[in-house]
């Protein structure tokens, strides 16, 4: 559950980020008549975030075994591309989004309103098919898919507050250190997703090393427990894992972090001119 809501006020807060500079942008330029146009691009986009996901459970509602396992292990390694790009790119660009956003409209606008329902449509849509596919893979290991569903409703309602509060003015937060923070645990997450998706590969027969089991640690573990099950739906820590899983875990790990820790580089200045 914690994991899902994670992945809502993450994706949900990019994304109201987004709505939340095109609205202020029309507004403070005196275009609200353009205001209908962002809407419908947005809710455009939510309809076919949801479409998505409805497509991608039906889909492995109707295959058998091997088919259900691949088709998991398939969504499960997208969702761990897509989330670590995402990772990366918001760290790079948070600075910077506002002002090209306002840019884009500002071309958008010059086209007209076919190309500001667009613009807004791209701008939220990516957010969305990323938190349709992440949620999908992240809750394939989940026993009920209730929690999942609340916890990523709330995280979505907490993301749309913030935005409001920030359009608003009411709160100010720091964005880069919220990214920052929410960047670690979603690569604890999207870890965890990496690991399911190479035990669904070798469900699937598709990786060899199903019964070979790096350790057991059932005992300290139990699964029914209520940690061992906040580990398991949060980052899919299991008492029993394979080598193969646990290798796959570590690989993507330590390098993600590495990278996503250290320090941007700063520009060197340009050298002077005798």
């Amino acid at each position: 559950m914690f994991a899902s809501y994670l992945i809502g006020l993450r994706e949900g807060l990019e994304a109201t980020l987004v709505v939340s500079v095109l609205v202020a942008f029309l507004v403070k330029s005196d275009r609200t008549d353009r205001l209908p146009q962002v809407w419908a691009g947005v809710f455009a986009a939510v309809a076919l975030s949801v479409g998505f996901g409805a497509v991608l459970t039906f889909t492995a509602a109707h295959l058998g075994h091997t088919g259900q396992e691949l088709f998991d292990a398939v969504t499960s390694l997208l969702a761990v591309v897509f989330v670590t790009w995402m990772i990366f790119w918001m760290r790079r660009a948070a600075r910077m989004l506002s002002g090209e956003l306002r840019g884009k409209l500002s071309e958008a606008l010059e086209l007209g309103s076919l190309a500001v329902v667009v613009m807004a449509f791209l701008a939220v849509a990516r957010e969305g098919l990323e938190t349709a596919l992440l949620f999908f893979a992240s809750v394939q290991g989940a026993t009920t898919s209730a929690q999942p569903l609340i916890g990523i409703t709330l995280g979505l309602l907490t993301s749309v507050v913030l935005g409001y509060a920030l359009y608003k003015s009411a709160v100010r937060i720091n964005l880069t250190t919220f990214f920052t923070w929410t960047g670690l645990l979603l690569i604890l997450v999207a870890a965890g997703i990496f690991k399911y998706g190479v035990h669904d590969l070798q469900e699937a027969n598709i990786l060899p090393g199903l019964s070979t089991y790096a350790f057991d640690v059932t005992g300290a573990l139990p699964p029914d427990s209520w940690y061992g099950a906040l580990l398991a739906g949060m980052l899919n820590i299991t008492p029993q894992p394979s080598v193969l899983e646990t290798l796959a875990w570590v690989v993507y790990l330590l390098p993600t972090l590495y990278f996503f820790l250290r320090p941007s580089r700063p520009q060197l200045a340009p050298a002077r001119v005798a």
